[in-house]
């Protein structure tokens, strides 16, 4: 088998892998590229394999960095088959269509205040291409075996978001795992990554390689951040993933105001796409820790804006308020407008919940930036940012290396560090030679290795 690296090398974004041998070749993931225009520019580039020589994709799960191209490989020619889990479908369902829409009303806007250089400017795909992509997704569950070719796919649950998926293919005696973005142990909404089987190759991802999550107690800081906002007459604004972390979040609120650490105050998810979501995530209550009732709950102090209409008009509140809206690094969506309104008032508070990739606006605020470009304007960042690190989906470097301990009779001969920024990348290929004794590598963009 030979793997060739087509993204997630260097960055934590467009996941793409090429698995292929004398006979067959699938694609393990086709993300989206976000953050550093010199890394979005790819994203328009012409794929570097032929599209008509693919058997099928496999995605490891929903999040557009894995999933985001794919209505351009349809756009392109594919109409082989996409496997993924039954949620990571439901969850595609609502975030590729979604991604299109939010490209076309990008462009409707640049084109309407001649904000870009080109003339027009263009979607990278539309609605409709995204909605077409969605007949090629067959469905598989966990531990299902599936043949393509001479390849042997199957998926185990790597925790993370709902339907997220390790991927194992083997071919004759050799098998490679990608491992897809790996879950924490103690997550609050998630259950712990499934264990590894041994394998001959592994790719595993370093998103955080060269950090520790904080210890913090979420509730507790995020009660803390709410308290002291509210105290000033400001509100709070949370840009979330749409699926996975909206739906923390919104549980965390929920526990909050039932124990009253915060009072009872109007919460508002400003996003479509998580508001759906989060109907996903209580029809596939058996895949996570939450009961039925919990997950009622957690929408039930929540007020849900579907319309655009009445997501501006929260632009006319006056009483401190929290607002949850995509996207989670602030590089689209709703959100854009909201951080537009907040940011220059010193009584707000922006909550930065999740991973912010180089580039993003998420990653400027943490960065300290006092001037953030939001459709071609400066904005003035006098808002207080906040980040709860504590709340993320990926496991840090500590919980990587406990989670491959745990996998008994590991010992992959290669190893290659992925989805990871080059420092992380780097960082998580030492403390694997120093705490397993493994050598590792971390590929270069459009590297190509035979296992």
């Amino acid at each position: 088998m030979k793997i060739k690296f087509l993204g997630a090398t260097g960055t934590v974004t467009g996941s793409k892998y090429l698995i292929s041998t004398k006979q067959s070749k699938i694609l393990v993931d086709c993300g989206l590229y976000q953050g550093y225009k010199n890394l979005r520019v790819r994203n328009w580039q012409k794929f570097p394999f032929d599209v008509s020589t693919i058997d099928a994709v496999v995605l490891t799960h929903a999040h557009l960095d894995h999933s985001g191209m794919i209505p351009v490989l349809y756009k392109y020619g594919y109409q082989g088959p996409i496997y993924c889990t039954d949620a990571t479908y439901e969850l595609c369902k609502l975030l590729l269509p979604d991604s299109g829409h939010i490209q076309e009303e990008e462009a409707k806007f640049r084109n309407k205040h001649k904000l870009s250089k080109h003339s027009p400017a263009l979607p990278l795909y539309d609605l409709a291409t995204a909605q077409e992509s969605l007949k090629l997704f067959v469905p598989i569950n966990y531990q299902q075996e599936l043949q393509i070719k001479d390849l042997t796919i199957r998926l185990n649950n790597a925790g993370h978001i709902l339907g997220a998926a390790s991927v194992k293919i083997s071919h004759q005696q050799k098998s490679i795992i990608v491992s897809g973005d790996v879950g924490r142990p103690n997550e609050l909404i998630m259950p712990a990554p499934q264990v590894l089987e041994p394998c001959d190759c592994l790719l595993i991802e370093s998103t955080y390689g060269d950090r520790l999550h904080e210890k913090d107690d979420s509730n507790e800081k995020l009660a803390t951040i709410i308290n002291k906002t509210i105290k000033n007459g400001g509100s709070i604004l949370i840009p979330s993933f749409a699926v996975g972390r909206a739906q923390t979040i919104m549980f965390l609120l929920s526990e909050l105001i039932k124990s009253k650490k915060i009072p009872k105050l109007p919460i508002f998810l400003d996003s479509p796409m998580a508001i759906n979501a989060s109907d996903i995530y209580c029809r596939f209550n058996k895949e996570h820790r939450l009961n039925e009732q919990q997950c009622k709950e957690m929408g039930a102090l929540v007020e849900y804006t579907r319309e655009v209409e009445e997501s501006k008009a929260l632009a006319n509140i006056t009483f401190p308020h929290i607002i949850i809206s995509a996207s989670g690094m602030a590089t689209g969506g709703r959100v854009l407008h909201h951080l537009k309104r907040f940011l220059p008032d010193s009584r707000n508070a922006v909550v930065l919940v999740g991973y912010q990739a180089g580039g993003t606006r998420g990653r400027k605020l943490i960065n300290g930036d006092k001037v953030i470009k939001i459709f071609g304007q400066d904005v003035k960042a006098k808002a207080n940012i906040e980040e709860i690190d504590t709340l993320s989906a990926h496991a840090d470097y500590n919980e990587l290396i406990e989670w491959l301990k745990n996998s008994e009779n590991l010992h992959p001969k290669q190893i290659f560090i992925v989805h990871g920024e080059p420092d992380a990348a780097d960082e998580f290929r030492l403390h694997l030679q120093q705490q397993l004794g493994w050598i590792a590598t971390v590929p270069d963009y459009l590297s190509e290795y035979t296992v």
